[in-house]
């Protein structure tokens, strides 16, 4: 390892704190930002700051302002469906089906580089899917590949392997569960952000973003070039012998007598989930008002994924174990998400979005528009780590300003989703379910998503500026 590298490494080791921690700073910092260039001249700076105070706690606790009135918003229902997501995708991976399938992959982990390059590969394609389902999938994959290593005793870099797991979040914005491409997609999705509809159209299709040729090219191009960089570092970097805890094993359970039999029998789940699949199939396919892409919003994946889980875990007393392990991984989500919605009302609220957002627009034309887009919701998404949120706060702004200076609207809704979901791998908020999972800290992968981060900040840039 080169000494830059291990300089590099070592410093953040040492530097970062944990992930609440990082959310508790950049509420004091969006504060302070706040306090000092959004107030007005001759305004009490007192009087002011308990005003922001105000816009921090109704963010907190999921209030938007709307005809002068504070009514419950948004944030609240949305925290549910992540959580359920999240959690749902977790039940998913910790199915027999799906862990017989990871288990057969790890065998060929015998290297940090082999792990790295197919860890990166299948969490990647995963994620194109479904971002919870890929991030829990990333997670279990890592995990199986460290107790792998453990077992066998060769050189990990489990940091490595770790990001790897995490590098799903670099894809999931341009894939099928993208929150701006599904809300953009829904009836009067953009028409209802905007002020002037009669120059916007009342949606725009994901024909149009997910399955842009330009969003094709691009997944296809980190689908090659993340897990051949990620491969290339685990042939520099392999690591030392790791030791992890063992998983325990699940009993063998009783099939009990008379009613608790219903919580033993296979018959019963694959029951429930068939009707629930059968039903979400039609609804995408069959049912004759939905003939687009404009179910795949987020609770037809959780109920397609719920549908899943029933199929493939054996009975419900398998379904219920795999919950009580899986619930403790949305923790983060529960108690972390209020603090960005609070960040999030200081900076709707104070004006502090309008005025960043603004001042892209500004200094952009045509062709630098959708550029600056894309770097302004890169820097947003480390205030605010929410696809659906930051499309509901800068959407608007992005929208009016693509329709002023004539560029392409899909085009716009992707800058925004390339943006969000690079720095990702900056804002470690979604890692916590990897870590959890893990057992890894913040720290020992950051340094690596950081590499994933410049190599998508060349490809996402060059996509915007060539098509």
């Amino acid at each position: 390892m080169s000494s830059f590298s291990e300089r590099f490494i070592k410093g953040f080791k040492s530097l970062l704190p944990s992930p609440l921690t990082i959310a508790l700073l950049l509420t004091l910092l969006t504060f302070v930002i706040a306090l000092i260039f959004t107030i007005k001249p001759n305004e009490s700076t007192g009087k002011y700051a308990l005003q922001l105070l105000e816009y921090w706690e109704k963010g907190l606790w999921g209030f938007d302002l709307k005809d002068g009135e504070w009514v419950r918003g948004w944030q609240l229902p949305f925290i549910v469906q992540m959580m359920l997501m999240l959690v749902l995708g977790y039940i998913l991976a910790l199915s027999s089906t799906v862990d017989r399938a990871i288990s057969v992959i790890v065998k060929y982990c015998d290297t940090t580089a082999k792990a790295a390059f197919l860890v990166t590969l299948l969490t990647l394609l995963v994620s194109l899917f479904n971002w919870g389902l890929g991030l829990i999938f990333g997670a279990i994959f890592a995990r199986k590949v460290g107790d792998f290593a453990s077992k066998k005793g060769f050189n990990l870099n489990y940091g490595l392997i770790g990001a790897a797991g995490y590098s799903g979040l670099m894809v999931w914005h341009g894939g099928l569960s993208g929150s701006a491409p599904i809300k953009a997609a829904d009836t009067e999705g953009v028409a209802k952000l905007v002020s002037n509809t009669s120059n916007f159209p009342s949606n725009v299709g994901m024909d149009e973003t997910v399955f842009s040729s330009m969003n094709i090219v691009v997944s296809i191009v980190l689908l090659i070039i993340l897990p051949l960089n990620m491969y290339l570092l685990g042939k520099k970097y392999d690591g030392s012998k790791i030791k992890l805890k063992k998983t325990v094993k699940e009993k063998k359970h009783e099939k009990g007598i008379g009613a608790e039999r219903i919580d033993a029998s296979r018959i019963f789940t694959l029951f429930i989930g068939a009707v629930i699949l059968t039903y979400a199939f039609y609804k995408a396919i069959l049912k004759p008002d939905e003939l687009s892409l404009k179910f795949l919003n987020p609770d037809f994946i959780n109920l397609t994924l719920l549908g899943l889980c029933f199929l493939f875990h054996k009975n419900i007393i398998q379904f219920l174990k795999a919950l009580d392990q899986s619930i403790g991984s949305s923790s983060g989500i529960l108690i972390q998400f209020p603090f960005y919605f609070g960040i999030l009302g200081l900076m709707k609220y104070s004006g502090l979005m309008n005025d960043m957002s603004g001042f892209f627009v500004e200094i952009s034309n045509e062709s630098t528009f959708p550029l600056y887009t894309f770097m302004s919701a890169g820097i947003v998404n480390i205030f605010v780590p929410s696809g659906g949120g930051q499309w509901a706060v800068q959407g608007p702004i992005v929208l009016e300003a693509a329709q002023q200076l004539g560029v392409s609207l899909p085009k716009s809704i992707m800058a925004i989703a390339y943006g969000d979901q690079l720095t990702n791998m900056l804002q470690p908020f979604w890692a916590l379910p990897l870590l959890g999972i893990t057992g890894l800290k913040a720290k020992e992968i950051l340094p690596y998503t950081l590499f994933l981060m410049g190599i998508g900040l060349v490809i996402f840039s060059l996509a915007l500026i060539v098509f």
